[in-house]
């Protein structure tokens, strides 16, 4: 087998291992979850044959080992289950959800990606000047202040004192696109200042590191201008942990937005998450939680690829 297809193979293996770790976790730690969630679902008013029915259809009475396997073949065959609340489809409420998180998503990494590469080539172009002072500084800035914070700063002076944004980002299928980016135009802007500095940093130390190598002063001495030189020579030979924390912090804005949408009542997964344990529906934190390890484990595997298809010593095996 060619060594690409093997570590590729073997990068799938521990993919699937790791989402199977990790399903039996997060069904563990509902588990384990103090207090009884038939009587968090009913109240303190309910009676005993309400809780004892509730228990009975949530599967309380059986054992969990039992009821684990139960719920992982539902999931690997598509079936979510039905959410306790309101005895809706988790399936059908996960696609909505999920839409307006990638939506986000999406937009988020269209500018913070693009952004942070530019940033770090122009830091390394003018290492230790003004530019990279600056840049530095605002990145590191950003890095040091919590999510919840950024938000808050941001609602303050774009959503009260100017007006130019709202507060909440409400969206549904009604409105226009620009509609739709106007409202998540604060969530989006938090997100990419979240994740633009790590990316920018990483950027910044994979070229710097690149540009020790002998072949980078072999180009210098033929006459090639600084930016040439990293454009051309340093960058692409830099990809491979630039892709990595790429992927991580895409990753991240996929399921690390919990807070965010919080802060901002965007109606995508992280919200959905959080009603769900406040109202102990184990069923919906059970799939979102699968959902976003998922996409954790995906994202990282993908990184990993690219990590390994960028290796020319793979590719071109002697």
């Amino acid at each position: 087998m060619h060594p690409i297809l093997k570590l590729v193979a073997e990068r799938l293996g521990i993919g699937l291992l790791l989402l199977l770790a990790a399903s039996a976790l997060i069904f563990g730690l509902t588990e384990v979850l103090p207090g009884d969630a038939a009587q968090a679902i009913l109240g303190q008013a309910a009676t005993p044959e309400s809780l004892a029915n509730l228990r009975t259809e949530m599967g309380l009475d059986r054992p969990a080992f039992t009821r684990y396997f139960e719920w992982l073949s539902g999931i690997m065959t598509g079936d979510m289950g039905v959410a306790l609340t309101n005895k809706l489809p988790i399936g059908d409420q996960v696609a909505s959800r999920m839409s307006n998180t990638l939506f986000l998503a999406f937009w988020a990494a269209i500018i913070s990606v693009p952004l942070a590469l530019v940033l770090g080539l122009i830091a390394v172009r003018y290492q230790n000047r003004w530019p990279d002072k600056i840049i530095s500084g605002i990145t590191l800035a950003s890095i040091s202040l919590p999510e919840f914070m950024i938000a808050y700063l941001l609602i303050f002076f774009f959503a009260v004192q100017l007006f130019w944004a709202p507060s909440f980002a409400s969206i549904n299928d009604s409105m226009t696109l620009l509609e739709q980016l106007h409202a998540i135009s604060l969530p989006v802007a938090v997100l990419t200042l979240v994740v633009l500095a790590h990316m920018m940093r990483m950027t910044r130390a994979a070229i710097l590191n690149v540009m020790q190598s002998a072949y980078i002063e072999t180009a210098e001495l033929k006459g090639l201008n600084t930016f040439a030189v990293i454009r051309k020579h340093a960058f692409p030979n830099a990809i491979a942990p630039i892709v990595n924390v790429v992927m991580i912090n895409l990753a991240y804005l996929v399921v690390g937005v919990v807070v965010v949408e919080v802060v901002f009542a965007y109606p995508g997964m992280g919200q959905y998450l959080v009603d769900a344990v406040v109202k102990r529906d184990v069923p919906v934190v059970l799939a979102c939680g699968v959902i976003f390890a998922a996409v954790y484990i995906i994202l990282n595997i993908v990184a990993d690829v690219v990590s390994i298809l960028a290796n020319p010593r793979l590719r071109h095996p002697k």
